[in-house]
This record gives structure tokens, sequence and C-alpha cells, in this order.
């Protein structure tokens, strides 16, 4: 063999842009088809689309699906399902609502609006939606009652049970304090949102390179340099232009009149402010990177993702793979009761038809997300991505007059296709036959 045949064999193949950055090709497929539903819409709006607000109120809506999303990916990975979802989000929802303006002021005599109450309220709507999921996961893993029917039964039971709770009626929440975790109602203003913007940064920036001295510390490969700093570079830019446009979101000059009024004051002429970052949305980031570091840093997430790749060798070496079910289901429950309150505190009531049909909505974000049905396989960001997706899509076609059963049936076809284009995925990598 020639000097040049042997040079030839030893040089190393050439890797893409994307092998180099080491970016994941599912991840890439997922922002690549919200960027086109973006641009579609844009178009199709005028810019409407992408405005400050329509962005803000997407964000908002976006929040109790895409936090269901985030244990619905542990109960899928884990193989298994929870068709409850949104019946413990109404269930929670339900408790909660009772709780603070009827239960909770007459045992105690305190009046409505008191900040006790809502902590009390807010603990006994966790409490109860991790109660109402260890008892799905108790079912399945000890009492080897199918997934499936446990949590199907769970649809229609907690639905019901909610009904009577509130007596069929809707409760009007009025209280400051609860309707900051909504929307418009809690938002940070612009200040505020830049310095976490800079502060999120900044803790991004430092996580990249941590990483990167750990690999390093440990003899494993690392980028290159230059790709490192296009990473951090597309990671702050998301973060500092995500901020910077829902700071130029301004609230109406009516509302700044009232909220000056009640404390006494009279607003000044030409005075503005700006929403900025939404109090909901920064709780399904804490939950979105919670879960992350659950996934992939803790004994916990990593039993979760070997049961689900084979849970006869997971039991064999040792993992209870009953009580991590329980802890899953518990997980998911305590996810819907967050999800319940941001809800309730969104639409400032709860209504019987909360949370109506929210579980397919939610498995359909998993899915999207890259979970797969077979288990062992998913991730937190994926299933947020998923969400959002979904949201933007219907909001959008509502916005171009789109009826609301052809919504419906776009994304059921959008669910459809993004399984069967994991599942070639899947294939073309040798994981499926």
């Amino acid at each position: 063999m020639t000097d040049q045949g042997v040079a030839a064999q030893g040089a190393a193949p050439r890797r893409s842009v994307i092998d180099v950055l080491e970016i994941d090709v599912r991840l890439l497929g997922m922002l690549m088809a919200f960027a086109a539903v973006a641009l579609v819409f844009t178009i199709w709006t005028g810019g409407t689309f992408v405005g400050p607000r329509n962005v803000f109120n997407i964000a908002v809506q976006t929040v109790p699906v895409a936090i269901m999303a985030c244990g619905m990916v542990f109960v899928i990975v884990a193989r298994h399902i929870d068709l409850s979802v949104g019946s413990m989000l109404a269930m929670c929802s339900a408790v909660m609502a009772m709780s603070q303006s009827q239960w909770l002021p007459r045992l105690f005599g305190l009046e409505y609006g008191n900040p006790l109450i809502l902590v009390a309220t807010i603990l006994i709507g966790l409490v109860t939606g991790t109660a109402i999921g260890a008892l799905s996961g108790w079912l399945v893993g000890y009492q080897r009652i199918p997934s499936f029917i446990v949590t199907l039964g769970g649809l229609f039971v907690w639905r019901n049970v909610n009904w009577f709770t509130t007596n069929g009626q809707s409760v009007s929440l009025t209280d400051p304090n609860l309707l900051m975790f909504g929307g418009t109602e809690g938002v940070l203003g612009a200040t505020a949102s830049w310095v976490l913007g800079l502060i999120a940064a900044a803790i991004a920036v430092w996580a990249i390179i941590s990483a990167r001295r750990t690999k390093e510390r440990h003899g494993f490969m690392v980028k290159p340099v230059w790709a490192e700093t296009v990473m951090a570079g597309l990671i702050v830019g998301v973060i500092l232009f995500f901020v910077g446009w829902l700071s130029r979101y301004p609230i109406p000059a009516a509302k700044l009149k009232r909220l000056f009024e009640a404390r006494g004051e009279v607003m000044p002429e030409g005075y503005t402010a700006m929403h900025g970052l939404p109090i909901s949305v920064l709780i399904l980031i804490l939950v979105a990177v919670a879960m992350t570091v659950t996934a992939k840093k803790t004994t916990f997430g990593r039993y979760i993702f070997a049961m689900g790749g084979n849970p006869d060798a997971a039991e064999l070496s040792g993992i209870n793979t009953r009580a991590l079910t329980v802890k899953i289901f518990a997980l998911m429950g305590l996810l819907c009761a967050v999800a319940g309150l941001i809800a309730q505190a969104r639409l400032q009531s709860h209504g019987n038809d909360i949370g109506m049909l929210e579980e397919l909505r939610v498995i359909a974000a998993a899915v999207i997300g890259g979970t797969a049905l077979a288990g062992g396989v998913g991730t937190i960001y994926g299933a947020v991505l998923g969400a959002l997706i979904m949201q933007s899509l219907q909001s959008g076609m509502a916005m171009v007059g789109v009826d609301t059963p052809f919504q419906n049936i776009v994304v059921g076809l959008v669910l459809v296709i993004a399984v069967w284009v994991d599942i070639l995925y899947r294939k073309r990598l040798g994981l499926t036959k």
C-alpha cells in the first residue's frame, strides 16, 4: 500500500457542522418545523403572528400543557400512558378553588384573599394531585392493572368527582395573589425581565464552560472551541431575544390607571410600562430545568430510562420497578396540580370544562417532541417544544379564521406524521425493524 493510501485510510472522516455541534437531529427537525409554522402564519397575518402581544399569549397558553407534558415524558418513557391528566387537572383545580373561596375561609374565619389562605390552598392542591397520581401508580405497579385501563377509568372518575366537588357550579377567582400565576396579571415588567434574562444567559454560558472543563478533566472528547462558542451564542441569543420581545408588549393605559388608583395614586401623564416575562412561563422554565436535571443527573431519572429500555432487565438488576411506577405517576399528579393552578389563574375562574381533552394535547406534545411510545426514549425540552408547536398551530389557525374542528384535524394529522417520522428515524438508526 502506498504512503498516500495509508494517509487516506488513516484520515478521519469529515464531519458535518451538525455533527461537530452535536445537535440532536430530531430537535433540529422540530425547530425547523416550528420556524416553518411561524413563517407561514407571519406572512398570512401580515406580521401579527410574531407580534409581542401574540407571542406573549402563545407562551402563556402553552404553559399548562407543557408542564404536564414534562411529566408525561417520564410516564411514556417507562412504557406507560396516562389518559387522566386533564381530569386530574380539573380535580386539583376544583379542590383549590373551593378551598380558597369557601372551605378555608369558613374553617379559619379569614377573609377571601388572605395570603395564608392561598398558601394553604396551593399545598392542598399539590397534595391532592400527588395522592391521585400515587393511587394510579399503585394500581399499575402493585396490582398490575394496565395503565391504559387505570387512567381511562381515572379520566371518567375525576372529571365527575370534580363536578360534585363544586356542585356543578363555576367558581370565580379574583384574589390578585392567585391571578399572578396566570397571564397578564402576573408579569415581571421590562427591567426585572432583562435582569433575569441576563442572569439566565450568564448561567447558560457558565454551564457550557463547566461541562467542557469536566469532560477535559476526565479525558473525554470535547467540541472545538468555535463550536462551543456558536452554541453559547445561540442559547444567549434566544434567551435575550425572547426577553426583549416580550418587554416590547405594553400594558394598556386603562389597566395602569386602575393599578395606580388601587394604590391611591395618580398615574403620571404619559406613563408607560411593559409586560415582560409572565410568572407562569418562569414556572414552566423551572419545571423543565428541574425535570431535565432529574432525568440526566439523578438515580431516579436513570432508573426510569433503564426500566423503559428493558423492564425485565431493570427488575433483575435490583430496581424496584413497582415503587418506581408509583413515584412516576405521583410526579405526574403533582405536575397536574401545578398546571391546574396556572390554568385557573389565567382563566380567573374554575369551570367544569377546565382541562377538557388536555390529556390528548399532553400526549401529543410529548410524542411530537420525540418521546417514543415504545418507551426508553424521550426529552423534556422536546416535549416543551412539542407543546409550543401545537399551541402555535392552533393560535395561528384561529387568527386566520380556521374553524375549531379543522384545527383539531390538523393537530391530529401533525401527531400521526410526527410518530411516522420518528419510526422512520429509528429505522434509519437500526433501532427498530
